[in-house]
């Protein structure tokens, strides 16, 4: 099997650890990692022995099979629907987009060109995640009732276009609902900004079909990082650590910790990216589940700003236009 051509826009914090991968990966060929900044962009294809550009155009002329797009959020829309026009397959880092308007022209230019888009939400890979989906789908906890996240932490100072809803939130708002098989009905938030531009704790309720709910804490306040999950059922609990990749199930009054086989989940979103691309898959999570995702964490936004619950509109497709 000949090698996917692949590049990176965009190589700061996250950006420099899809190049990375991508390096390792057997049948990828880094060609090029593209950024505005010079020195940043010459340094990672030092690493990673390609070559830089300044301008993403420049990469994209080289012929790519696929690319990561990296860069802020706010720059989401204006990068992907150029790699749209060059018709790359695109893997776009969390969220989709800043706004839903900006989401569906992306989908939109993505459908028209005959590109894949695939969207970042890397805790999908995590082993630990796999894993509890797996035991879910087996029964090992009987019928799902709630689940319940906690993703807070220091401040990162290179978040400064988005609030903590959008930058963190939308994680467990993509791993719940991946877990639970279904999309929300409903959100209800309560959030604000104790520092930043943009709400920094946020605290989000979301309920799906049958009274079965999600709750999600986050913030930019709590000096150690925390990424936990715990899924409540009729037969049984799970508790889950995103960082450790660790699984416990409390189950007949004894807890067991189950076998998690650790691994990057970065390294196993791409793998699947690429997989997707050389077998002309659709990949998973897909553009519309990066835009439901974001859709869900625009309506929490409104629901803090306005103190109400929100009722989520599922997101469907047509031929033409796409109706959130």
């Amino acid at each position: 099997m000949r090698k996917l051509k692949v590049g990176v826009i965009g190589v700061g914090a996250m950006g420099k650890h899809h190049a990375r991968v991508y390096s390792e990966i057997a049948n990828a060929e880094l060609v090029g990692v593209a950024d505005v900044n010079e020195k940043v962009a010459r340094e990672v294809a030092q690493t990673y022995n390609t070559e830089a550009f300044t301008d993403y155009e420049e990469l994209l002329n080289r012929g790519l099979d696929a690319v990561s797009i990296a860069v802020p959020t706010s720059l989401h829309k204006d990068v992907a629907l150029r790699v749209a026009e060059f018709g790359v397959d695109m893997l776009i880092e969390k969220p989709i987009a800043e706004s839903l308007s900006s989401a569906e022209k992306i989908l939109k230019a993505a459908r028209r060109e005959g590109v894949k888009v695939m969207v970042g939400h890397i805790e999908r890979f995590n082993p630990a995640v796999l894993k509890l989906k797996e035991l879910i789908l087996a029964g090992e906890l009987g019928e799902v009732l709630t689940m319940s996240s906690k993703r807070v932490g220091p401040y990162s100072p290179r978040i400064r276009d988005v609030g903590i809803i959008i930058d963190l939130a939308v994680h467990d708002i993509d791993t719940i609902s991946y877990l639970y098989g279904e999309r929300a009905v409903s959100v209800y938030a309560v959030a604000g900004n104790s520092f930043h531009t943009n709400e920094d704790y946020a605290s989000l309720l979301i309920k799906f079909d049958k009274n079965r709910a999600g709750l999600i804490e986050t913030n930019w306040l709590t000096p150690k990082k925390v990424r936990t999950l715990t899924a409540v059922g009729t037969g049984g609990v799970a508790t889950l650590d995103y960082i450790e990749q660790s699984l416990k199930i409390h189950k007949n009054g004894e807890e067991v910790e189950v076998g998690v086989q650790k691994r990057e989940p970065l390294r196993n979103e791409l793998e699947a990216f690429l997989e997707c691309v050389a077998e002309d898959k659709p990949p998973e999570p897909s553009g519309e589940d990066g835009m439901y995702v974001l859709s869900v964490a625009v309506s929490a936004i409104t629901s803090y700003k306005a103190g109400k619950l929100v009722e989520l509109d599922k997101i469907e497709l047509d031929n033409d236009r796409i109706l959130v």
